[in-house]
């Protein structure tokens, strides 16, 4: 239902306009507002339950907010960590700025929690609540997480190759959001926060051109094509993290 209303729409725009990123902003936002939309639908139709999104754990309560902040700050700080634990073993050098660092920062933060706010609520609210209706917390945990990291590829083969290294970083990724989501009694601030801080941070250090590869260490152990979740140094920061989330589910 949700790709026959999308596709008339989002066709047009993918011939007419010729720049990428807004080819995507545009699809990916129209494709989330219908999903929004024929989420009040799916509640009261199928399951009779009009308040479906706070089922998923987004509920507008105080420690929500508390747990979004607190995940948005462990997930910046864990991103900077890792560049900052390379910049010390002279793997990377840390480079002056060629743009206003503070509007990256604002952009970033824009960017990271529209990002974090939509996939969570698709992957750790709408999917995860679907399989746990009918799986076991061990299956819904593992197949949501699965689901997570292969629908991050879909792209060309060839690209689908070239970024293949990532596939056990988000992987790992998506077992972490469900156990933060778990560890919080099923609200949805933490994941999203967590989600959040680590694209935020990425995006700073990335957008903002702050670090440069000195090359003399192989990008397998930094990150295939400079992307930190495709190297064991952010497989290693993101175990630790997944550790840390896993642990408080117990």
């Amino acid at each position: 239902m949700l790709v026959l209303l999308w596709l008339p729409v989002a066709a047009p725009i993918y011939f007419l306009i010729s720049d990428s990123n807004l080819v995507t902003i545009l699809t990916m936002g129209l494709l989330f507002g219908e999903f929004l939309l024929l989420l009040r639908w799916w509640g009261r139709k199928v399951y009779q339950q009009p308040q479906l999104l706070k089922r998923y754990g987004l509920e507008g309560t105080r420690q929500n907010g508390l747990d979004l902040l607190k995940g948005l700050s462990i997930g910046l700080m864990f991103t900077l960590s890792l560049f900052a634990l390379e910049g010390l073993l002279g793997w990377l050098e840390f480079q002056t700025p060629k743009v206003v660092l503070i509007r990256v920062i604002l952009e970033g933060l824009l960017s990271a929690l529209g990002i974090g706010f939509a996939e969570e609520l698709v992957f750790r609210g709408w999917l995860l609540d679907e399989l746990q209706r009918d799986y076991t917390q061990k299956a819904s945990l593992w197949i949501d997480a699965i689901a997570f990291a292969i629908l991050h590829f879909l792209k060309p083969f060839k690209e689908v190759i070239r970024t293949f290294p990532a596939f056990p970083g988000l992987l790992l990724l998506g077992l972490t959001l469900v156990w933060a989501k778990r560890s919080r009694k099923g609200r949805l601030g933490l994941p999203i926060g967590l989600h959040a801080g680590l694209v935020w941070g990425y995006y700073i250090i990335n957008v903002g051109q702050l670090v440069k590869y000195s090359g003399k260490i192989s990008p397998w152990i930094t990150g295939v094509d400079s992307n930190p979740v495709a190297g064991v140094m952010g497989l290693l920061f993101l175990s630790v993290l997944a550790f840390r989330m896993r642990k408080r589910t117990i």
